[in-house]
């Protein structure tokens, strides 16, 4: 019995155009979000970070799971895909959370190399930015 979709082959010296690699362990991604679920809590239980910004959060994210659905339903079909710049931008914005979960539910973006990079960039550059955003907001903490 064939397989209607095969896998891409890892990068060979035979091949070296294939941007694949093994795919990073799930539990960095689950451990990723925990993390970020606990200080995200506290920022907003203690800090008191602005009711909007979970908001923006959960509605990114859920937003970025369903685009990653549906371009992995695409790639499937041989079907118009999602840019990767979009996926990026969504994760971007605060979605990032939800591709995590997509990433890891659908096997979905996992292995291309290049876009992985660009991924947790655009991760540390949201985490970042909020951080700097909750800091500024609760300012420093007293001596």
């Amino acid at each position: 019995m064939s397989n209607a979709h095969p896998r891409p082959t890892l990068a060979t010296p035979d091949r070296p155009g294939r941007d694949l690699s093994k795919p990073l362990p799930p539990a960095l991604s689950w451990t990723t979000l925990l993390v970020f679920a606990i200080g995200f809590a506290v920022a907003y239980l203690v800090l008191g970070l602005a009711w909007w910004v979970p908001v923006l959060y959960g509605a990114a994210s859920l937003v970025t799971f369903a685009a990653y659905g549906i371009d992995k339903s695409a790639a499937r079909r041989g079907a118009t895909r999602i840019s990767e710049q979009t996926l990026l931008l969504l994760g971007l914005v605060g979605g990032w959370p939800g591709a995590l979960v997509a990433q890891q539910l659908f096997r979905h973006k996992t292995r291309k190399r290049s876009f992985r990079r660009a991924f947790w960039g655009t991760v540390g550059v949201n985490v970042l930015v909020l951080a700097a955003a909750v800091y500024t907001a609760a300012g420093p903490p007293l001596a």
